[in-house]
């Protein structure tokens, strides 16, 4: 049933009750001032150095149509992502789930498009419970799999299943495929494995996880080799942020400034979109009105960031006690952040700085990402590519769940949400 518009009016009306502080244009002033005045370098309060210009700290734009239309920087791209089915709960208490690494290339390249990664981990607090973890091989020999059970857990087993079984096959399809990619190699997410680096800040059990487990520390170090191994080629790699959620800007400014000012942004993305939308207050019938310019592309200059996870990789951290085996500092997490005003969105762009700190490098990357942003309207194709092949799609993901059951002897675990949102053709 539909919301009545007696009743859809009354909901909306409390928006009247509600006043949301400071208007759009003191914002856009706060943030040009954040911008000119905090963040060359921004330090903490504790005297570390979180994020740092690398070069002339600037704000810069491209129309979209030209850039579109010039020469491309790299002649040949390679995507990579991974797919899952989600964390899968069955009654007879395990947890699972499985992810898929494929990578795309441009041109097209059919046998390295069949290539997959496959990794299922498996968790249960029946310390019975045994996975025969070697390496098998399907599909004539172009696909590689692996089951790996995770430990008994009293909380976030299924945070843990999702991100190991990601990235251990995005990390694992990445290196087996190094080889393949001559000029660049695109991402479909952030440089280094965010989601378990994360997993120190979030509870004592989690971090406990990645002290005393190896599995953790092994798909870290996967990303640090795969760095190592295209920096000692110099091909570089870059990752695409779709959805870029870091707060550690915007953190570090509310410490700082919590007494003088309250910082209004919920994360990163929404200060930088404040700096780069371009446009002009226009007249309305009520009033001003604001009307963004969607004609061009706006950037920021590339920073070195530090502060949150990404100190992790940093030349002062311990990188969970993975070898690195060049200096340290070529392993730091380097952004821009591009914003397309077609759609009104800022996507972060993330490089080691072994590549970002060359000038002609990172000229190179910046202008291949707007180009790729401009052509698609959006994410690069390159990755959307890397995305349809890695997917697993609704019904595929359903069937082997019902393949799963069978092969358990038991079902799903399922709950009153998971009735109440299936497809109604599934309820027959």
């Amino acid at each position: 049933m539909t919301l009545d518009p007696v009743h859809f009016d009354g909901i909306a009306q409390l928006a009247g009750r509600i006043d949301h502080g400071a208007d759009a244009s003191d914002r856009r002033a706060f943030a040009k001032t954040v911008w000119e005045q905090f963040l060359d370098p921004l330090v903490a309060r504790d005297g570390r150095t979180i994020v740092d210009p690398i070069g002339e700290q600037s704000l810069r734009l491209v129309d979209c149509e030209d850039v579109a239309l010039r020469d491309r920087e790299f002649p040949t791209e390679h995507g990579l992502d991974a797919g899952t089915i989600n964390p899968t709960t069955f009654k007879n208490g395990l947890v699972i789930d499985i992810a898929q690494a494929a990578m795309s290339a441009t041109p097209s390249n059919l046998d390295l498009h069949r290539s997959r990664t496959v990794v299922a981990t498996v968790h249960s607090n029946d310390e019975t419970m045994t996975v025969d973890e070697t390496w098998g091989k399907f599909d004539e020999g172009f696909s590689r799999s692996r089951a790996v059970k995770i430990p008994p857990l009293p909380r976030f087993a299924e945070g843990v299943v999702h991100a190991l079984a990601l990235y251990l096959a995005e990390s694992t399809h990445a290196r087996d495929h190094a080889d393949d990619v001559e000029d660049l190699l695109v991402l479909d997410g952030p440089l280094y494995p965010r989601g378990l680096l994360r997993w120190a800040d979030q509870h004592p059990d989690l971090a406990d996880f990645l002290i005393e487990d190896p599995r953790p520390t092994t798909v870290l170090e996967n990303y640090v080799r795969l760095v190592e191994e295209f920096v000692d080629r110099e091909v570089p790699l870059f990752g695409f942020v779709k959805n870029p959620a870091t707060g550690v800007i915007t953190r570090t400014l509310k410490q700082k400034r919590k007494a003088e000012l309250s910082v209004p942004w919920a994360n990163d993305a929404a200060l930088f979109t404040r700096l780069l939308e371009r446009g002009e207050y226009v007249d309305d019938v009520e009033g001003k009105r604001w009307e963004r310019d969607t004609s061009a592309l706006t950037y920021t200059n590339w920073f070195r960031s530090r502060g949150g996870v990404d100190g992790v990789l940093s030349q002062n951290g311990d990188a969970l006690g993975v070898e690195r085996k060049r200096d340290l500092e070529e392993y730091e997490v380097t952004f821009f952040v591009v914003y397309d005003p077609r759609d009104d969105l800022c996507y972060r762009v993330e490089a080691p700085y072994a590549f970002t700190r060359d000038e002609q490098t990172r000229e190179a990357l910046t202008m291949q990402v707007l180009q790729d942003v401009a052509i698609a309207h959006g994410p690069p194709t390159i990755i959307d590519k890397a995305d349809e092949l890695a997917r697993i799609r609704n019904p595929e993901k359903r069937s082997l769940c019902e393949s799963f059951e069978e092969q358990f002897e038991t079902s799903q675990d399922r709950s009153y949400d998971d009735h109440r949102w299936a497809d109604p053709a599934e309820q027959y």
